[in-house]
């Protein structure tokens, strides 16, 4: 809001036409459509602006109510996002970049590379057009929920999201709470201490996936630069700045971590430490050669968990018929259209 009223002065406007447009933006609106607004204003905003940041290109709805969305950028990139309903309120999952760097072989996202960062307010604005497509309003919100588990690392693009986060919990916008957001990284330490400074306080969520920084590195690039160790480091700073507990976050992948003697080392590992364990059953990854773990596997590597006083829930499998996996959409989409 402190940007578009240094805009109109800047544009020898009224203040009261920050207000207007902030408005129009946070119900979802594209520039040139904000209401009550002089054609005359919007007109020139258009030349400075981007008329629409991101548009719902393809829409996915599976069985259960999830649906999936491919997003054009205004440059022509392309991202996607998850949109599901729970009993507690409606939760969409958003990204934080084109593309991502950081290799996870079970990641669909990751396989063509980085392309670049989103700004804030192409993060924000998937929440607006979701938020706005479901009958949502500021005041009266469709999307309660947000987790930044889409394409990219979101503390690769730290600045963009921090901004983001801010502008998102800002008073008279869509103003969701940062306690109402899961912000999940592949464990870049430095940053996740930088998180803890913030005051935003949203639940931190890590992508572990193994017990040991060797095999962990088999399917993470990431552990060859910080170790598992440095990253419960990272998660008792976080818990002592913020009160918050953090999540780890597990894929049981057949063959590579999901037998009784992970699920022994996992509780070794998390023993009495402020943390919950999501298990999730892998989703499948045609270009990569990994097998996901069976229900029943899955159930008994929980119960091990949950016997050896570990909190853990398994995941609930959403929008499986529509292709759940981030990157998944995307990749079909850039290779249908290479064709």
């Amino acid at each position: 809001m402190t940007e578009l009223e240094e805009l109109m002065r800047g544009m020898g406007e009224k203040p009261f036409r920050a207000k207007q447009l902030y408005s129009g933006i946070m119900r979802g609106h594209n520039l040139s459509d904000v209401p009550a607004v002089p054609a005359a204003l919007l007109a020139r905003l258009g030349e400075r602006f981007e008329d629409c940041p991101l548009e719902i290109i393809k829409t996915l709805r599976s069985s259960d109510g999830t649906e999936k969305y491919l997003y054009r950028l205004a440059d022509g990139n392309i991202i996607e996002g998850v949109f599901m309903q729970y009993k507690y309120g409606n939760t969409l999952c958003v990204s934080t970049q084109v593309g991502c760097r950081m290799g996870c072989k079970f990641c669909a996202s990751t396989l063509g590379g980085l392309v670049r960062n989103l700004t804030s307010g192409e993060i924000l604005s998937q929440i607006l057009k979701v938020n706005a497509l479901h009958g949502g309003t500021p005041a009266k919100r469709a999307v309660t929920n947000v987790v930044l588990m889409g394409s990219g690392e979101p503390l690769d693009n730290y600045e963009n999201v921090i901004k983001f986060l801010r502008n998102m919990a800002a008073e008279g916008g869509i103003n969701i709470s940062p306690r109402n957001v899961s912000l999940s990284t592949c464990g870049l330490v430095p940053r996740m201490y930088e998180l803890a400074e913030e005051g935003l306080a949203v639940n931190l969520t890590v992508s572990l996936h193994n017990v040991t920084d060797e095999e962990r590195a088999r399917t993470m690039p990431i552990a060859k630069r910080y170790k598992i160790s440095e990253i419960l480091d990272a998660c008792s700073n976080y818990f002592r700045k913020t009160g918050r507990r953090y999540i780890f976050e597990y894929s049981l992948i057949e063959g590579e971590n999901s037998d009784e003697r992970h699920a022994d080392a996992l509780i070794a590992l998390l023993k009495g430490r402020p943390c919950h364990v999501n298990l999730i059953r892998l989703n499948d990854v045609k270009e990569r050669n990994l097998a996901a773990a069976s229900e029943r596997g899955a159930q008994e590597f929980l119960k091990r968990l949950t016997d050896g006083g570990i909190s853990a829930t398994l995941r609930r499998r959403m929008g499986a018929d529509i292709g759940g996996a981030c990157g998944q959409l995307r990749a079909g989409y850039i290779k249908d259209c290479e064709q």
